[in-house]
Parts: structure tokens; C-alpha cells; sequence
């Protein structure tokens, strides 16, 4: 008989574990071996309990997903991760297979799409939803996979949170508190993002960030 494929879950709210645990658990010939809500627990873990596969967020306190996945392999490269998030796709799966992460799947998918995404990269395969799939492989078959024409990809992903949270509405301490670092790192993040994309002002930046939030909700 095949042993059962082992699964950790990496996500800061407990009632997301909780469903991923039950959907995963459901499906014979798969058990969850492991879960944390924080990337620096979950890198001990791995590391001991050598899963299959790795679910993992993006938005986690401390070091965030996207470092997690680079941390992760580089100790144990052949894990295959598929990153489950609520962050738009279409800025963060590219920057997530860029980390070594073998699929990407929005939280609002239906629980056989999970399971779906988990069985196609156990095989060796890549999950993408068929719209960001079709935009990436346009990208790479026209050259374009290194160069972008978008701003937002010189940001660093910790920045690249800040940015997104900042277009929400959230102000520097309320950034602090949901990434789990202090008002001046925030602050010091926000003037790497004015430096990057050429902006002088706090409400310039805010213009900027609440325009891309709103056109990527489109």
C-alpha cells in the first residue's frame, strides 16, 4: 500500500488552517502532517518532518511567504510548494513561482480546485489558474519574461505588502501591526517605495497605491 502524502499548512488564521486540514484530510491517500501560522515555525517543521507539499500564505507575521519558499529550498529543494493566498494573482504568482513555487491558487477557489492544484504538482506539474497562465506564457513566448514594464516589480515583496496595504486605507501603524514589524520599518519601506517609483509625497504615494488597488479589484 502507497504511503499517504504528506502536507504542512502554513497560514496565520486559524479558521483557513482548519478548512484547508479538512479538505486535505478528506481525500484518501493524503494527511496533513503538520500546520503553523508563522513562517519561521514552519521552517523548523519542514525541515524535521519532510512533507510532500507545503501550503503556504503570503501574508504571514514576520518573514512572509514568498522568503519562506526561497528559505525552505535551499535547505530542501525537492519540496513542492503550492502558495494558497487572498493576494491578487496577477502581481504575486509570478513572484512566487520566481521563489521556486510549483503552483498558485486564490483562497476564494472551491475546495476540489485545492486538491486539484495539490495532485498536479505531486505529478511534477505547475498549477496556475488559466488566466494568469495564459498572461505568463504570453510574457515568456514574446521575450518579455525578465523585463516588465510595470513599476511595482522593482519593489521587494515586503514592500510590495506595504504598498497594497496602504492603498487599503490602513495607516503606517496599522501596517505595522497586521506584517508584525514597527512604524519606522513601515516608514522606512514607504520611502524605499517613493524612491523606487519616482514619488515625492506621502499623498502622492497614497494616489498611487489606492488607484492600483482599485484597478487590480477590477
Amino acid at each position: 500500500m502507497a504511503e499517504n502524502k504528506k502536507i504542512y499548512i502554513v497560514d496565520d488564521h486559524p479558521l483557513m488552517r482548519k478548512g484547508l486540514v479538512m479538505t486535505i484530510e478528506k481525500e484518501i491517500g493524503f494527511e496533513v502532517c503538520g500546520q503553523a501560522e508563522s513562517a519561521e515555525e514552519a521552517l523548523t517543521d519542514i525541515i524535521n518532518m519532510k512533507p510532500h507539499v507545503a501550503v503556504v500564505d503570503i501574508s504571514l507575521p514576520g518573514m512572509n511567504g514568498i522568503e519562506l519558499i526561497k528559505n525552505v529550498l535551499h535547505q530542501q529543494p525537492d519540496l513542492k510548494i503550492l502558495v494558497v493566498s487572498r493576494h491578487d494573482e496577477e502581481l504575486y504568482a509570478e513572484r512566487a513561482l520566481r521563489a521556486g513555487a510549483k503552483g498558485y491558487l486564490m483562497k476564494l477557489e472551491a475546495a476540489e480546485v485545492l486538491i486539484s492544484a495539490i495532485r498536479q504538482i505531486l505529478k511534477g506539474g505547475i498549477y496556475l489558474s488559466e488566466n494568469i497562465g495564459t498572461k505568463l506564457i504570453m510574457k515568456m513566448a514574446t521575450g518579455n519574461a525578465s523585463k516588465s514594464d510595470n513599476p511595482l516589480d522593482l519593489l521587494s515583496d515586503r514592500e510590495l505588502e506595504v504598498f497594497e496595504l496602504t492603498g487599503k486605507g490602513l495607516s503606517t501603524k496599522e501596517i505595522g501591526h497586521k506584517l508584525h514589524i514597527s512604524v519606522k520599518t513601515v516608514e522606512s519601506h514607504r520611502a524605499n517605495i517613493k524612491d523606487k517609483l519616482q514619488v515625492d509625497t506621502a499623498n502622492e504615494l497614497m494616489r498611487h497605491a489606492v488607484k492600483w488597488v482599485e484597478e487590480s479589484a477590477r
